[in-house]
């Protein structure tokens, strides 16, 4: 449900290609104070979308010496998919002089559908919805659902935040607006009229917690801090990134219910010995509910990181609930002139409270190779092609512009 999600310039603008750094062409850019504008068109693939295609506008622009001050850029990009899901979004990164400042929006509306295969990791034996079915009565159960939950959605986003530069040092902290509203939820397989009824995880947990399953809203404020020490935003080579942002939602504010949530971030990046152009990158995060209900669509999720870029190659949301963990390591090396390759592996846990199943439970994890071809040498933007694999028999092609992580 998240996303540009987990789709923009090019099946990854949607992931990464608005940064400042991959808008930078020249070795010593001079300070133009015009913004610069650029259009491209939007091809790609990924496990949960499957092809896409559209369009997506670029533009950047410096509001600062560049030699102190980094490029500001905006994307916008309209996308659709042979899924029948439509991706319009808007996302912005703009630095103030001296990086004084930073505020970063992200605006989408999107018409979504998504694979749902309940809460928690671990197989479909393992959760209520998936086994048994769902004791909705005394005495009462629902038909078990061994297979997907397809479930369908509409999604307006609106998050805007602002950080201030802590003196001249790499650390930001500042705090944004958040807005998640999701209606013209639609579930396929539901059904309430049958005896059994087929009750699916999302009716089943919206019930239980009094949402409304057709609709809801998130709305609230967050505080937050970014540490960033990296080399280039879009391929880094060294350094470090650290996020940190505590969102709450208040019902004063709109949200259906109140609730709070945690995500902890952290990526570092390393030189091989004695081989200068291999690297090794290490993504680590946690996103919690910390009080309160959420949404089910809100809840953590894997494949709902900013860019949608973790947990190749399972959908997006193939793992929900009240906790989630997640890690990979990436091998990067040369191959030939512009050409590279990687190795990749990553694992993902999450919490389901009301089935039973706790962090650790059950570690779902996956691996893959890819190649890598770098477009422009100044930004060290790529082309990337990965395939991957994971448990349950998922297995996909991804297709994007700019690194994972």
């Amino acid at each position: 449900m998240k996303q540009l999600l987990q789709t923009l310039l090019l099946s990854c603008i949607m992931v990464g290609m608005w940064h400042p750094a991959c808008l930078a062409q020249s070795d010593t850019p001079a300070y133009n104070k015009k913004l610069m504008l650029v259009v491209l068109p939007v091809i790609g693939s990924n496990p949960t979308t499957g092809f896409l295609i559209g369009a997506s506008g670029a533009a950047s622009k410096y509001f600062g010496n560049p030699q102190t001050t980094r490029l500001s850029s905006g994307v916008m990009g309209v996308i659709a998919t042979v899924q029948d899901q439509v991706y319009i979004t808007f996302k912005s990164t703009v630095f103030l002089k001296d990086d004084s400042w930073i505020l970063q929006g992200d605006w989408r509306y999107n018409i979504n559908s998504l694979p749902n295969w309940g809460l928690g990791t671990g197989p479909q034996s393992a959760k209520i919805v998936g086994s048994t079915g769902f004791n909705y009565a005394e005495n009462m159960w629902s038909e078990p659902i061994q297979t997907n939950q397809q479930i369908q959605f509409n999604q307006i986003r609106i998050h805007q935040v602002l950080l201030n530069r802590y003196g001249n040092s790499n650390f930001f902290v500042g705090a944004g607006f958040r807005l998640d509203a999701t209606s013209k939820i639609a579930e396929p397989v539901l059904n309430l009229d049958t005896i059994p009824k087929v009750i699916t995880s999302h009716y089943a947990y919206s019930s239980a917690k009094k949402f409304n399953p057709k609709q809801y809203l998130l709305c609230g404020l967050s505080v937050d801090g970014v540490y960033d020490s990296r080399d280039n935003p879009l391929n880094p080579t060294k350094g470090q990134y650290g996020n940190v942002s505590f969102r709450i939602n208040p019902t004063a504010m709109g949200s259906t219910q109140a609730s709070s949530q945690l995500w902890l971030e952290y990526r570092t990046y390393f030189r091989v010995p004695r081989k200068p152009n291999h690297i090794i990158g290490l993504w680590a995060f946690a996103n919690s509910v910390t009080s309160g209900n959420t949404p089910y669509l809100n809840l953590p999720a894997s494949g709902t990181d900013q860019y949608s870029r973790s947990a190749r190659p399972y959908t997006q949301g193939r793992f929900r609930g009240e906790d989630l963990l997640y890690g990979e390591v990436e091998y990067r090396y040369p191959l030939w002139k512009r050409l590279g390759g990687v190795i990749f592996a990553n694992a993902s846990t999450v919490s389901n409270g009301s089935g039973g199943i706790a962090l650790f439970d059950y570690i779902d994890p996956a691996a893959g190779v890819g190649l890598r071809f770098m477009l422009n040498r100044k930004s060290r933007a790529n082309i990337c092609v990965d395939y991957a694999w994971g448990k349950y028999g998922a297995q996909g092609l991804v297709l994007q512009l700019g690194e994972v992580f």
